[in-house]
């Protein structure tokens, strides 16, 4: 009898294998939500669409139109990682938002660019000046920071040294530049590239000679995904196996951006320009995350009446186990 349920088995066993047999369902993949931008250097965080399945990873990818539109979703539950300038996540960390900085994607990312016409050359050429930007993230504290390095007074209202103009959406910033509805602009990749390209903008400065140095793009992660360790392991592996694709493989990111992101809507040196002012990288400091906050306060972007202290919410561990244990050729 024993003889011949271990030959029953054994042909079941062996049917399993047979074209058309019905074998056991694969352990289902665990949902993740991603908030994300559309930007050059963002491309790698979209990618991990691509990437995640073979970490066990069902990556679902909604883009927003700014980074400060993605903390909304966050604090409802509807996002798990999200990918934005570290603005973001200090201010939502600042208003309670249960988040992580686990990482950096990428540094850089911002241009002042000003018309032809209007004969800026600098900073202090910003005086008497109109210049548009988009309301929230690194391009807007970035443009604060150079003037207040260099002294200048600012408002949405006439009076001020310069006038800013704050519209709604980053395309809508190129337009009034093109326009000459405003004097300069501070922008961000490819968009501020796309301009110079064009024709209808001249670069002023990449804003990186303040103490806040190149500002690093924040991989930000929930707590109660960070704290689902196998999960958030297997995410960040995911991550970091994306990001060091497009480092090593330049081609497939300019394709994955240019065609997939943007729909051909931007060049091929659009691209190449954008990633030389906004490369990918995975570094991220808790000094550089202070500064920035202390640059937030000092500036009132955020409008912050408790600003964290980088230390209780930069969380590097994660990242430093995916890389030692993903490799990519």
């Amino acid at each position: 009898m024993l003889k011949l349920r271990k030959l029953a088995q054994a042909c079941l066993a062996a049917a399993a294998l047979l074209p058309g047999a019905a074998v056991p369902a694969a352990q289902a993949a665990d949902l993740v939500r991603l908030g994300n931008l559309k930007f050059a250097h963002y491309g790698a965080v979209s990618y991990m669409k691509e990437v995640c399945p073979k970490y066990g990873i069902d990556l679902q990818e909604r883009v927003f139109p700014k980074g400060i539109d993605i903390l909304p979703a966050v604090a409802a539950g509807e996002v798990d990682i999200t990918a934005s300038g570290l603005d973001g996540s200090i201010a939502g960390r600042a208003q309670g938002l249960p988040v992580y900085l686990v990482a950096s994607f990428a540094k850089g990312g911002v241009r002042i660019v000003a018309t032809p016409e209007s004969g800026v050359k600098d900073i202090p050429g910003l005086k008497g000046k109109k210049v548009g930007v988009a309301r929230g993230g690194t391009q807007e504290l970035a443009l604060l920071a150079e003037l207040d390095k260099y002294g200048l007074t600012w408002s949405d209202k006439p009076g001020k040294d310069v006038q800013i103009v704050y519209l709604g959406s980053y395309p809508d910033v190129n337009q009034a530049l093109q326009g000459k509805n405003i004097d300069a602009m501070s922008q961000s990749e490819p968009y501020s590239s796309q301009a110079i390209n064009k024709g209808y903008g001249v670069e002023v400065i990449k804003p990186y000679d303040t103490p806040m140095g190149t500002p690093a793009r924040g991989f930000v992660m929930t707590e109660k995904l960070y704290n689902n360790h196998d999960v958030a392991l297997r995410v960040m592996k995911c991550f970091v196996d994306s990001t060091q694709q497009f480092m090593k493989h330049p081609d497939l990111a300019e394709k994955y951006v240019k065609e997939v992101m943007f729909k051909n809507q931007i060049t091929g040196q659009d691209f190449k320009d954008a990633i030389g002012n906004s490369p990918y990288s995975l570094d991220l400091t808790v000094e550089h995350v202070q500064i920035t906050t202390d640059y937030m306060q000092k500036l009132n972007v955020g409008r912050m009446a408790n600003p964290p202290k980088a230390a209780s919410f930069v969380k590097l561990d994660l990242l430093q186990e995916a890389i030692a244990s993903v490799k990519v050729d």
